[in-house]
């Protein structure tokens, strides 16, 4: 560790490093994870007693879970099922790929996208961040974080069909056998440690009654539970990551806990978990309910282990502090503040692809699913509205009651304005209604990244996105992976993101895949709503570092019904050159009418853009173009798209003012231009 990073950490910091670090030299040297053993009585007596059956989910363990769900949600049977049968046939589906080859037998070790396999060296000796030796860590890892198994387990209680049990224990199996404790990149974070834990305790339970069960895999499967628990709980990330990162760790503590509730140790593991979940939801989300790393995907993230741990506690009759719903309630008013019209999670900063545990397949933009559930927990009839309906997961988690709890609302959108501003989380809202059709601006008038790290932040200052009779046109490009290497920097510049560039740079310069060497933030200097009318102006000094220091002033504009105002200041002494950047969506189709570009999606809904300034603005294209790349979105991790990136330049002597006009336009289906 540099000499610089060890002067800035306080003596609490030095001692909880030091103690990791001790316990991992003392494990490689000795060749074991020093974990005491579990007592013979303790395993014998959890296998004899067919554990688990009970302390666990009510949706998991009613036997009249799968059954009521197959006929309210057949279609959520159906795309169980028919994913279980790809698992059979070895196509595995991870993040944004398709169709992944891990081999046969299954090698945990490999990333197929690379072709690198991770040595299996002790976990203090290996670095998941170095590509060279480990690929993309984030496909390694995926596939062990073995949500996949609950699928298959998902399907034998669906079907009773062992070739479903069997096939998820055999694999479970496996990977215990390729990867004893303490040895290979599967051990390197305790987040994904943690999250094995949850998929564990989901299979065992689902696939109880299988004979494929016997008493011997029970005993290996319980012992590394304990394994797994132990290590997590030693290595906890109280100083690298320590946001969803310690949040994920300490859930998995509790979901051991409840599995081993017999185990001393779990009551240690459970006071921890609960200590730490207390503590962070008061840290984590902020006064306005944004997360800390002000990112919608990890405020997800967050709702979807609060809502585990709140069922869960509920379930085993456990005390939940009163603040910890509260905080949840804002980070859940959030993400229903700003979701896109269509009721999806817009993209700002990193999303990894990634879910805490996927009881349905969809998109990793989906908020129904946490909505729903959380409709059903603290009887919300907005968030029943968000959810647009009985969703599967708060069957799996609250049992058939959970479908009752869910219908006897009556959903209705939020009272609020959908005009809001949050402050904390540095995000404006400009949306005319609460309708699926309606028009909506996202602003960023916020920092780069959390106020800790920075780490999930994009260079996307006074960014816009914007979807018109609810459809997404101005796009945030999305992550596309978190390996080092220029598509990483690339999908994080401002290059990418619908705001101002000055000279050709990015408001910031990065300096691995989640450092940057300069952290600039937004200022929001206005905020004015009223019926039919919002104003909201922000600022930044990014480029405050040129010879000529360059100041950015954005405003938008919405005047009812439809009319949208962009106003550009660019503030400065000499010349630059100016770029005003919209990223569209994939599909998007472009036509120039006279000053009017008319962007429009395949069913006719769209959007007229216009620019104007004292000097002429060139215009150009970019779509799907590799050097440098320009041009692309990416919805999912691992997967690029190539979409239409519009380019407004000028070179000019500052101060420079641009003015951009947006008018949503409805055409008749497919009437649309192809270039411009």
């Amino acid at each position: 560790m540099r000499l610089e990073r060890l002067m800035t950490m306080g003596p609490a910091e030095l001692a909880g490093r030091s103690r990791q670090a001790l316990f991992g030299a003392l494990e490689r040297v000795s060749g074991t994870d020093l974990a005491r053993p579990l007592p013979d009585g303790f395993v014998a007596r959890w296998c004899r007693a067919a554990r688990p059956t009970a302390r666990f989910f009510l949706g998991a363990t009613d036997a009249a879970t799968p059954r009521v769900l197959a006929a309210l949600l057949p279609e959520a049977r159906a795309a169980i099922l028919g994913a279980a049968e790809e698992l059979l046939a070895g196509r595995f589906a991870l993040l944004g790929y398709r169709d992944l080859d891990f081999g046969r037998p299954v090698d945990w070790h490999l990333d197929p996208v690379s072709g690198q396999r991770a040595p299996r060296r002790h976990f203090t000796r290996l670095d998941p961040l170095d590509v060279a030796a480990v690929g993309d860590v984030k496909v390694t890892w995926e596939l062990s974080r073995h949500q996949w198994l609950v699928t298959l387990a998902q399907a034998y209680a669906f079907e009773h069909d062992e070739r479903y049990a069997r096939s998820a224990l055999d694999h479970l199996d496996a990977w215990i056998e390729s990867n004893p404790p303490g040895r290979g990149i599967h051990w390197t974070s305790s987040l994904e440690i943690a999250l094995r834990l949850v998929s564990w305790s989901w299979v065992l339970h689902l696939c109880a009654r299988s004979a494929a069960l016997e008493p011997a895999r029970r005993a290996r499967i319980v012992r590394m539970l304990a394994a797994h628990a132990t290590h997590a709980a030693r290595y906890l990330s109280h100083y690298f990551s320590p946001n969803t990162h310690i949040t994920g760790e300490a859930l998995g503590l509790y979901y051991a806990a409840a599995c081993l509730d017999e185990l001393p140790r779990a009551r240690r593991w459970r006071a921890e978990s609960e200590r730490i979940l207390a503590r962070e939801i008061d840290r984590q989300v902020l006064p306005d309910g944004a997360h800390l790393e002000l990112s919608p995907s990890y405020a997800r993230y967050t709702a979807e282990m609060y809502l585990h741990w709140l069922v869960l506690a509920e379930r085993l009759g456990h005390p939940v502090p009163d603040g910890v719903r509260a905080g949840l309630v804002r980070l859940l008013d959030f993400l229903l503040g700003v979701a896109l019209p269509d009721g999806s999670m817009p993209a700002m900063g990193d999303a990894d692809g990634g879910s805490l545990l996927p009881l349905a397949r969809r998109g990793r933009d989906d908020l129904r699913g946490v909505f729903s559930t959380a409709a059903a927990v603290l009887a919300r009839p907005d968030y029943a509205w968000a959810a647009r309906g009985l969703q599967p997961e708060t069957l799996w988690l609250l049992g058939p009651a959970g479908a009752e709890r869910f219908r006897a609302l009556r959903p209705a959108p939020p009272a609020t304005s959908p005009a809001r501003v949050f402050r904390d989380g540095g995000v404006a809202v400009v949306r005319d209604s609460w309708r699926d059709d309606a028009h909506q601006l996202l602003f960023d008038v916020g920092p780069l990244g959390c106020p800790v790290s920075s780490g999930h932040g994009h260079a996307d200052l006074l960014a816009i996105q914007g979807a018109f009779f609810g459809a997404p046109l101005l796009v945030d490009a999305g992550t596309y992976t978190y390996a080092r290497g220029p598509w990483r920097d690339a999908f994080r510049s401002s290059q990418f993101h619908g705001t101002v560039t000055v000279d050709g740079l990015s408001q910031a310069e990065p300096t691995g895949p989640f450092a940057w060497r300069e952290r600039p933030r937004a200022r929001l200097e206005r905020w004015e709503s009223s019926p039919g009318r919002v104003l909201v102006s922000a600022s930044h000094g990014a480029y405050r570092r040129l010879a000529d220091p360059v100041e950015h002033r954005r405003t938008v504009r919405f005047v009812a019904p439809d009319r949208f105002l962009v106003e550009d200041v660019l503030e400065g002494a000499a010349e630059h050159l100016v770029e005003l950047r919209f990223q569209l969506a994939a599909g998007a189709r472009l036509e120039r009418r006279g000053p009017w570009l008319e962007i429009t999606v395949g069913d006719g809904r769209g959007v007229d853009l216009r620019t104007a300034a004292r000097v002429p603005l060139a215009l150009a294209l970019h779509a799907g173009e590799l050097e440098p790349p320009l041009g692309w979105v990416s919805p999912d991790y691992g997967q690029r798209l190539a979409a239409p990136l519009v380019v407004f330049s000028a070179r000019a002597q500052l101060p420079l003012r641009v003015v951009t006009v947006l008018r949503p336009r409805r055409r008749p289906p497919d009437a649309t231009g192809t270039g411009a």
